[in-house]
């Protein structure tokens, strides 16, 4: 069984007792990065922390195979937090929970198991995994349409500015859940929007992403808005990303920075960038789960297309940003082909994997590529050995189903059960008949 700190414990129970805390939410996650959970009350929240509670995981996407019904939710105590927008009189906090066999053991379907497994593998080269994702995503006047709430531009400033107001809230609010905020800003697209969280380790992170988009959700709706993180929700102007700063760390040294390399990147930056360069197609099926997310990931709207990096060129799958003197501890990389729209504890595992795979293989790392990869000809990316990212959704998956790296990292029953979600959705998808297809070929066929 996780173990669990009996202080951390106490302190939970404590909080709950002087907080007024009537109501828990336990969350977890799904094969597809949907939140799920329940709510217990305060009276049975010891029991919950020690022993669990029980459910149906037959009811939960990706979850149960034939032979398995009852699961159980355990809180990880360090995820207590209170609600800020539930009433403080009979309080609602929630936990996230690791889901648990009846023989206490771990559920190889839980996602936060899959990660939880890849960051050990990174500890056991003594590693810790820092990641920092930068989430876009739009305020529309409803769920029903993409009429947006302002027409800004990228880092306009505008008082009056309704969207502006709802941000402001939400990083108030996320400050309140405990989640440090590091800037928030306008995007390129009207109405689109980014707050940018503090690094922290993947688990956490991976946490705070799912809470993050449901703070969001929760203050459009509270106002009568809608807020939507669909990758490509309008086709004319640029979508949702979730571009990835990562790097490792060993105790409090950031083993990504090299004081003597010309780039300032160490051995091991290089070969884990190496190795998300040589593994990037067969993971963006994990990264790029939807099949709206490859109407996102085409040219001329900021978003990669091609396998390459560079240090400051934004075309580019990978970038690795500016150094600036005495910021050793900030030497990262950014991964840009992740949209917000995935699994975070997925996402962040085939990531890490990767480049893990990159470290312990000793991967060579081509040379960067500072001009537009999109501008290039095709002879010239040939010639320079620049692959194509996947350009839908059944091309990634073809590609991620016949990748070890992928089924390792998922493990054999998160792996089978994404596979297998992501063919029926496209194959949804692929025998739907489109507007598109009804305004260009019914009238003239």
């Amino acid at each position: 069984m996780l173990a669990r700190d009996p202080e951390a414990i106490e302190f939970v129970l404590h909080e709950a007792r002087e907080n007024d805390v009537k109501f828990i939410r336990l969350w977890f996650a799904d094969i597809l990065g949907k939140l799920k959970g329940f709510a217990i009350t305060v009276e049975e929240l010891e029991g919950a922390l020690t022993r669990g509670m029980g459910f149906d995981g037959s009811a939960i996407e990706g979850f149960i195979r034939s032979d398995e019904r009852d699961l159980y939710a355990l809180p990880d105590p360090n995820t207590f937090s209170i609600l800020p927008w539930r009433p403080r009189t009979n309080a609602v906090a929630r936990m996230f929970c690791d889901i648990i066999t009846p023989d206490d053991e771990p559920f190889e379907g839980d996602p936060r198991a899959v990660l939880r497994r890849n960051l050990k593998r990174a500890s056991k080269l003594g590693y810790t995994y820092y990641v920092a994702p930068e989430m876009e995503y739009f305020y529309f006047e409803d769920a029903k349409g993409t009429k947006p709430l302002d027409q800004g531009s990228y880092f306009d400033q505008d008082a009056t500015d309704l969207a502006t107001d709802l941000r402001r809230e939400t990083v108030l609010m996320l400050e309140e859940l405990g989640i440090p905020v590091e800037s928030s800003h306008h995007e390129v697209a009207p109405s689109q929007h980014e707050i940018d969280l503090r690094h922290t380790d993947a688990l956490t992170m991976a946490d705070t992403v799912m809470t993050y988009r449901l703070v969001v959700k929760e203050v459009a709706q509270q106002h009568g808005y809608f807020a939507s993180f669909m990758p490509k929700p309008d086709p004319d102007i640029n979508g949702n990303g979730m571009h990835t700063h990562q790097s490792l760390f060993k105790g409090d040294r950031n083993v990504f920075y090299d004081a003597d390399d010309a780039y300032h990147l160490s051995r091991v930056a290089k070969y884990f960038i190496s190795g998300l360069m040589r593994h990037a197609r067969e993971i963006t099926a994990v990264t790029n789960q939807w099949v709206n997310s490859y109407k996102r990931l085409v040219p001329r709207f900021e978003a990669p297309t091609y396998v390459s990096w560079a240090m400051v060129n934004r075309s580019d799958l990978i970038r690795v940003p500016a150094y600036k003197p005495g910021r050793e501890a900030s030497r990262r990389i950014e991964y840009r082909a992740p949209d917000p729209a995935c699994n975070p504890y997925l996402a962040f595992s085939v990531m890490l994997a990767a480049g893990l795979q990159g470290i312990e293989e000793k991967y060579e790392l081509p040379p960067p590529v500072e001009e537009n990869v999109h501008q290039m000809s095709q002879e010239e990316r040939d010639s320079q050995g620049i692959e194509a990212l996947p350009r839908n959704l059944w091309e990634a998956i073809q590609v991620a189903e016949s990748s070890e790296l992928v089924r390792q990292s998922l493990g054999d029953q998160v792996f089978r059960s994404f596979i297998e979600n992501k063919k029926i959705e496209w194959e949804s998808y692929h025998s739907h008949v489109t507007n598109y297809e009804l305004q260009r070929y019914l009238p003239v066929l």
